[in-house]
Parts: structure tokens; C-alpha cells; sequence
């Protein structure tokens, strides 16, 4: 184990090297949130490629493979659909937009009010669990490397990705995720993947072995298909964490086929994690939990040093979603909700002063996330409890605001709360794992949205122009507060 040791520390190494020189490339508020909106195509395929497949779709798609067989892949085929609808759609638009976050997309669209701070609140909530839930990975990985605690493992891990974020902002998650993008290549598709097929016999070992459903795309189920395009594919639609990597691009262009690339990566990193998963049930028959199958395949099937950088990939994928959320998250949290209460202008003269703030901020929320996710034990609910305040309170003003010009800012205020509202309660009632909260929470704040819209005044002309102006990429990066609607 002594060479996989080697291969963890170096690469944990070279992710603090790339925090100090990404440091010394943040000196104004553009360059620390968004790298300064200049990433060409390959440094932007591969950095969003890194962002939305986290430990869930590598540790958990391979966990679905070992439960479900190839339809496994339905979780992390879903995210690539939605990255695939976001860069086609919506990407081109969303650049030219040249703000940092989504609550400043929904004040210039409907021209200020209290629908930005409220979806400010609900994306902060989001993006704060979404760390979370990757930040309590480590213990996972750390407990297969070293049998660590899980709280040191969590206090470790967490450490270093704050520390990396915290030190270079964007720059140095672009910079690290790119390596981690690498490496996950190398580790899961190149060297897994393959080793585990082979281990297992082949294909036609591994069908004379399972049942038959195991190979049936639809395996897992019709509704869980549906739900997960509810909960992934419209939250790769409307997250912070994926919308703050769409503003790095260097144009129209860049974020239309670069994200198009990296959806496409998505899809093939899905089959092959369910692959990889089918493998181990051939190997591992009745192992205690499907999300053991991933470390289990790997500590006893891997050769040492091949090992260590497929533990690195899985290191890489953890680390990659959790610097995104936590910058993601720290980004909100000033920019759309202390910033606000305080009241504080953003004029360019504050820029270079407010690298500061964002970065202070990076560390407070770095600090609460470790902080939460040694308390929180269940990942799943967690997460469930993200994604369903997402789409059922933000997709339809978010969606709405960007195809329907009739929308108001009292329809989107109204559907943040209804659809809030209802996931909550629905969450109460039915579970926090149940279905229902999220397909009445949608309803609820489609129907909002819809009928007050009609009911209300229509959003005021000068905001509207305003709004085509910057959609159209002919007005320069925010230097003032939207043009606010008349009372």
C-alpha cells in the first residue's frame, strides 16, 4: 500500500500547489468567481465534466450498477441530459448575461424586489447541502486508504479543498478541477472500468450469472427514471453551482460546445459506473451496502499503484463537486444575501476590495459545511432535501423568466414561496424520501407563477428592454443595481 500512499499524497499535494498559484491570478472579484469569464473550450469541457459528476455519480453510480444492473446509469444519465438541455438551450444566453449569480439573473429580468434575496436563501440552502453531502464522501474514501476516523477523514478532506478554494477562488478550482477531470478519465474509465469487466469474466460471464433484468435499460423503474429527470436533469437547469461555471466561459460558443461535450462525457461516465457496478455483483454477491462496491472492487481487484490512482479518481470526484458547491455556495451568501441586507452598492471601484470578502466568506462557509457534515449521517436525505427545494421553489421563475416575457416579479416571488411551501410540507408528510413533494411542489409553483403573472401589472417596459439588451450580450457586466420596476 506504500505506492498508493505515494500516489494520494502527491496528488493531495498538487491540489494545495494549484490554491497558492491560483492566488496570484485572483486579483479582482471577476477573476476570483468566475476566472475572470475566459476559459476556452477544453478547460471548460473538462472543468464542468468535473463539477456535476461528484462521489454520488462515481461511488453512487456505481452502488445503482450493483443494485440494478445497467440501468444504474439512470442517475448520472439524467445529469448529463441536463447539462446536454442547459448548454443547447440556455448556455449562450446565461454568459451574456455577465452576472455571478442566478438572483442577479431574476433581478434583471424582473427588475429587483424581494424574489431575489428569497431565491437567494433557497440556492444558499441548496448549495450549503450539496457541499455537505460531498464533504461527508471523504470518509468513505479515507476510511478504504487509511482507516481513519470519520470525523478526522472529514476534518481532512474538507481542510484541504477549503483551503485550495479559499486561496485562489475559481481560478484554483479551475485549475484543480482540470487535474481532478484527468484523473477521474484515467482512473475510472481507462483503468476500472476495463480491470473490472476482465475480473468479472467478460460480458457473457457476468449475463450467465446475473438475472436477466440486470441488462434491461428500464430495470430500474419508470417512476425512479422520471423523478431522477425531475430532481437532476431540471437541477442541472437552474444550480448555482452549474450556472457560476457557465459565467467562466469565454463566450457564446464555448459554453454551447463545451457544455455539449462535457453532457456527452456525463452519458459514458453513467454506463460505465453502472458497468463497473455489475462487475462487482458478479465478484461481490452479497456485500452489506450497494455503495461498498466501489471501494470493495477496487482494494481487492486493483494492482498496487493502479489502486491508488483509481482511489485518487475517486478523491478527484469528491473534491471536484465539493470545491464547486462550496464556492457556489460562499458566492450567494455574500453577493445575494449579506450584500443585500447590508445594503452595499457594487460599483468597479470595489472590486479588488471585494476579493476579500468573497474569499473571508469561502472560509466561514468552508468551516460550516465540515461543521455540518460531521453531524449529518444520512447523505440521501440530505441531498433530497437540496435538490427538492431547488426545483420545486426556483425551476419555473428561473425557466419562466428566460422564455416567457409575460412573467412578473410578484409571479415569481409567488412561486418561490408556493413551491417552497409545498415541498415542506409534503416533506412532512410524506417522507422526506417520497416522490410527492417534489411533483406537487412544481405543480404548486407553476400554477403560482402562471396565475399571479396574468393577475399582476406586466413587468415595466424599461426593465424588459434592459433585460433583451443584456440577453443579447450588448450591455457590459453589472457596475449597478438592476433597473428596478416602478411601485
Amino acid at each position: 500500500m506504500a505506492v498508493d500512499y505515494a500516489v494520494i499524497v502527491v496528488y493531495l499535494a498538487g491540489m494545495l500547489a494549484m490554491g497558492w498559484w491560483g492566488m496570484r491570478r485572483a486579483r479582482s472579484k471577476s477573476e476570483f468567481l468566475v476566472a475572470g469569464r475566459r476559459l476556452g473550450p477544453a478547460m471548460y469541457s473538462g472543468t464542468m465534466a468535473a463539477i456535476v459528476l461528484g462521489g454520488a455519480s462515481t461511488i453512487g453510480g456505481v452502488g445503482l450498477g450493483y443494485q440494478y444492473g445497467l440501468s444504474g446509469a439512470w442517475m448520472v444519465f439524467t445529469i448529463g441530459l441536463g447539462l446536454l438541455a442547459l448548454s443547447v438551450f440556455f448556455s449562450a444566453r446565461i454568459a451574456r448575461l455577465k452576472v455571478y449569480t442566478v438572483s442577479e439573473m431574476l433581478d434583471l429580468r424582473y427588475g429587483g424586489g424581494r424574489a431575489g434575496i428569497i431565491s437567494g436563501v433557497v440556492m444558499w440552502a441548496y448549495t450549503l447541502m450539496l457541499a455537505v453531502t460531498s464533504t461527508i464522501a471523504y470518509a468513505t474514501i479515507f476510511d478504504v486508504l487509511f482507516d481513519m476516523n470519520r470525523t478526522v477523514a472529514i476534518v481532512l478532506g474538507g481542510s484541504i479543498v477549503v483551503a485550495y478554494s479559499t486561496l485562489g477562488g475559481m481560478w484554483s478550482i479551475t485549475l484543480t478541477d482540470m487535474v481532478q477531470f484527468v484523473v477521474k478519465t484515467i482512473g475510472v474509465l481507462l483503468l476500472l472500468l476495463p480491470i473490472a469487466v476482465v475480473k468479472a469474466g467478460g460480458f457473457s460471464e457476468m449475463k450467465a450469472q446475473l438475472p436477466t433484468e440486470y441488462f434491461d435499460p428500464l430495470g430500474i423503474g419508470g417512476e425512479t427514471i422520471f423523478t431522477y429527470v425531475l430532481i437532476y436533469t431540471f437541477g442541472m437547469l437552474i444550480g448555482q453551482d452549474i450556472w457560476q461555471r457557465v459565467f467562466t466561459a469565454r463566450g457564446d460558443r464555448t459554453a454551447k460546445w463545451g457544455g455539449t461535450v462535457a453532457g456527452t462525457y456525463c452519458l459514458a461516465y453513467a454506463l460505465a459506473g453502472a458497468v463497473i457496478g455489475t462487475a462487482a455483483k458478479v465478484l461481490y454477491p452479497k456485500l452489506g451496502s450497494p455503495d461498498d462496491a466501489f471501494a470493495t472492487i477496487v482494494k481487492d481487484e486493483l494492482p498496487v499503484g493502479v489502486r491508488g490512482l483509481v482511489l485518487a479518481a475517486a478523491l478527484a470526484a469528491v473534491m471536484s463537486t465539493s470545491s464547486g458547491a462550496l464556492i457556489a455556495c460562499a458566492t450567494v451568501a455574500n453577493n445575494d444575501i449579506w450584500s443585500r441586507l447590508r445594503g452595499l452598492g457594487k460599483t468597479p471601484a470595489e472590486e479588488h476590495d471585494e476579493v476579500t470578502g468573497n474569499r473571508v466568506f469561502i472560509l466561514l462557509m468552508g468551516l460550516a459545511v465540515i461543521a455540518t457534515a460531521i453531524a449529518i449521517d444520512n447523505v440521501v436525505e440530505a441531498l433530497t432535501v437540496a435538490y427538492n427545494l431547488l426545483v420545486g421553489g426556483l425551476l419555473v421563475p428561473i425557466l419562466g423568466g428566460l422564455v416567457w416575457k409575460r412573467g412578473t416579479v410578484h409571479g415569481a416571488l409567488a412561486s418561490v414561496v408556493a413551491g417552497g411551501l409545498a415541498v415542506v410540507v409534503l416533506m412532512a408528510t410524506y417522507g422526506i424520501l417520497a416522490n410527492e413533494p417534489v411533483y406537487y411542489g412544481l405543480l404548486a409553483s407553476l400554477a403560482a407563477y402562471l396565475v399571479v403573472s396574468l393577475a399582476t401589472p406586466a413587468t415595466d417596459a424599461a426593465v424588459l428592454t434592459a433585460w433583451r439588451e443584456r440577453l443579447a450580450g450588448r450591455s457590459p457586466e453589472l457596475a449597478s443595481e438592476p433597473v428596478a420596476a416602478p411601485q
